[in-house]
C-alpha cells in the first residue's frame, strides 16, 4: 500500500506540474511586462540580481521584507555559472516568475507530508484520500493563481508550511528559523510562527487536561454545559500557569519561538511599525467583519465538508436549544458589522479584483444586506468550529486567536490574506470521504478554469490608460 501511495503521489505531482508549466507558458506569452504588484516586485528583484542591495535602491512602495528577492537571487544566479547564461536572461521576468512555480512544487510535497503527519494513520484514511487532499489544496484557486505571478504568496506558503511540519516533528529550532524565513516574505507570518509555539503549548495543555479529567471522573460525576466547561478550563489554565515546573517545561520547548518573538518586537521598535514602505495604504484597524468574510470564504471553498442538509438541521436544532446564547451572538455580530465595517480605497477603486465586484454587487447595493448576512456568518463560523471538533479545545483556541490577529487588523478585504489560515484549517479537519474530495477538486478545477480564462482572454482598458487590464483574485 505504501508503494501504491507513492505511485499515486508521483502521478498527481507530475500531472500538476505539467499543467502548471503549460499555464506558465500561456502567462509568459500574454504577460510580457510586469502586472499589478509585479511593477514593484520585479524591478526590485532585478536590482538585487544585478548586485544592488543598498537601501538607496529600495522601492518605497514595497511593504514587505526582501525575502522573495533574496531567495530568487539564490535560485537563479547559479544558472550563470552552471549553464553559462547571461545576466539578462537569468534576471528576466520569466525566470523570476519561475521561482514561484518551483515553490509550488515544494508546497505540493509539504502538503502531502503534513497530511501524513497531521491526520491519524488508520485504515479508514486511505492512500487515495491523502493524495486527493494534497492535490486539492495544491490547486486551491486563490493560492494556485499566484504561482504564475511574481508575488510573495507561494514562497510565504512554502516557509510557513515547512515551519509547521518541523514543529509537528519536534524540531523547534529549525521551525523557528523557517518561521523567520516566512516573516522575511510577509511580516504577518510571524503569527504562524506563534501558532507553531501554540501548537506545542496546546499539546502539553491537552495532556494535562486529560489527566485532570481522569482524576475528577474518579471522584465526581461529569458536569455538562458549555459555561461550566468554560469555567473549568479557565480554572485549569490558571492553575497550570501558576506551576513553575509547567512553565519551565513550556519554555524549554518554545524558547526558539520566544527568541523569534523578541526579534520581531525589536524589528517593530526599530522600524516604527510592522509595515515598511508605503504605510498610508496599510494602516491597522479593528476590522471585525474580516472574521465573517473569512468564514464565508471558507464555507464557499469547503462547502462539500461544511454544507449539508444534516449540518443545517443540526445547527437549527442547536440554535433552538440555546436560543438565548445565539440571540446574544447575533446581536454582538450585528453591532460589529454596524460599527466596524470598513471599505478600503483600493477595494472601491480597483475593478481588476473580484472583491471589487463582491463589494459592489452584494454589500454596496443595499445597506441592509450586510446585516441580513449575519445568520449565514454565524452558521459558517459554527460549521468551521464543528469540523475542528476532533482537535483539542486548546488547539482550537490557539488557531482562532492567531486567525483573529492575522486578519482583523487588515482594513483591505483581500482574498490573498485568507490563503494561509484556510490551508492550515483545511489540513486539520478529518480526511473527508473520497466522493467529497472529488467534488471539491472538481469545483476547484472549474473555478481555476474560469479564473485563468478571464485573466488571459477577457482583457479590458481603462478610459485614461492604454495599458491592458485583467481580472484576478
Amino acid at each position: 500500500m505504501a508503494q501504491l501511495e507513492g505511485y499515486y503521489f508521483s502521478a498527481a505531482l507530475s500531472c500538476t506540474f505539467l499543467v502548471s508549466c503549460l499555464l506558465f507558458s500561456a502567462f509568459s506569452r500574454a504577460l510580457r511586462e510586469p502586472y499589478m504588484d509585479e511593477i514593484f516586485h520585479l524591478p526590485q528583484a532585478q536590482r538585487y540580481c544585478e548586485g544592488h542591495f543598498s537601501l538607496s535602491q529600495w522601492d518605497p512602495m514595497i511593504t514587505t521584507l526582501p525575502g522573495l528577492y533574496l531567495v530568487s537571487v539564490g535560485v537563479v544566479k547559479p544558472a550563470i555559472w552552471i549553464f553559462g547564461w547571461s545576466e539578462h536572461v537569468v534576471c528576466s521576468i520569466g525566470m523570476l516568475r519561475f521561482v514561484n512555480l518551483l515553490f509550488s512544487v515544494g508546497n505540493f510535497y509539504l502538503l502531502y507530508l503534513l497530511f501524513r503527519k497531521v491526520q491519524p494513520r488508520n485504515k479508514a484514511a486511505s492512500s487515495i484520500q491523502r493524495v486527493l487532499s494534497t492535490l486539492t489544496l495544491a490547486v486551491f484557486p486563490t493560492l494556485y493563481f499566484f504561482n504564475f505571478l511574481y508575488y510573495t504568496e507561494a514562497g510565504s506558503m512554502f516557509f510557513t508550511l515547512f515551519a509547521y511540519l518541523m514543529c509537528l516533528y519536534g524540531n523547534h529550532k529549525t521551525s523557528a528559523f523557517l518561521g523567520f524565513c516566512g516573516f522575511m516574505f510577509r511580516q504577518t507570518n510571524i503569527i504562524w510562527a506563534v501558532f507553531c509555539a501554540g501548537n506545542v503549548i496546546a499539546q502539553k495543555l491537552t495532556e494535562a487536561w486529560k489527566t485532570e479529567l481522569q482524576k475528577k471522573e474518579d471522584r465526581l460525576p461529569p458536569i455538562k454545559g458549555p459555561f461550566v466547561t468554560f469555567r473549568k478550563i479557565l480554572q485549569f489554565l490558571l492553575a497550570y500557569s501558576m506551576s513553575f515546573k509547567n512553565l519551565s517545561v513550556l519554555f524549554r520547548l518554545t524558547w526558539p519561538y520566544i527568541l523569534l518573538g523578541f526579534l520581531f518586537c525589536a524589528f517593530v521598535v526599530v522600524n516604527g511599525g510592522i509595515v515598511i514602505g508605503d504605510r498610508s495604504s496599510h494602516e491597522a484597524c479593528l476590522h471585525f467583519p474580516q472574521l465573517f468574510y473569512f468564514f464565508s470564504f471558507t464555507l464557499f471553498f469547503s462547502f462539500p465538508h461544511l454544507l449539508s442538509p444534516g449540518k443545517i438541521k443540526t445547527f437549527l436544532s442547536l440554535v433552538w436549544k440555546r436560543r438565548i446564547l445565539f440571540f446574544v451572538v447575533t446581536l454582538v455580530s450585528v453591532f460589529l458589522v454596524w460599527k466596524f465595517t470598513y471599505a478600503h480605497k483600493y477595494l472601491l477603486a480597483d475593478n481588476r479584483h473580484y472583491t471589487f465586484y463582491v463589494w459592489k454587487r452584494v454589500f454596496q447595493r443595499y445597506e441592509i444586506v450586510k446585516y441580513l448576512l449575519v445568520p449565514a456568518y454565524i452558521f459558517a463560523g459554527w460549521s468551521i468550529a464543528d469540523s475542528l471538533k476532533s482537535k483539542s479545545v486548546f488547539w482550537n483556541l490557539m488557531f482562532f486567536i492567531c486567525l483573529f490577529i492575522v486578519i482583523v487588523p487588515q482594513k483591505l478585504l483581500e482574498f490573498r490574506y485568507f490563503i494561509l489560515p484556510y490551508v492550515i484549517y483545511r489540513l486539520n479537519i478529518p480526511l473527508p470521504p473520497t466522493s467529497r474530495l472529488v467534488c471539491e477538486l472538481s469545483c476547484y478545477a472549474i473555478v481555476n478554469f474560469i479564473t485563468f480564462y478571464l485573466f488571459l482572454n477577457k482583457t479590458f482598458q481603462w478610459p485614461n490608460s492604454q495599458d491592458i487590464q485583467r481580472f484576478m483574485w
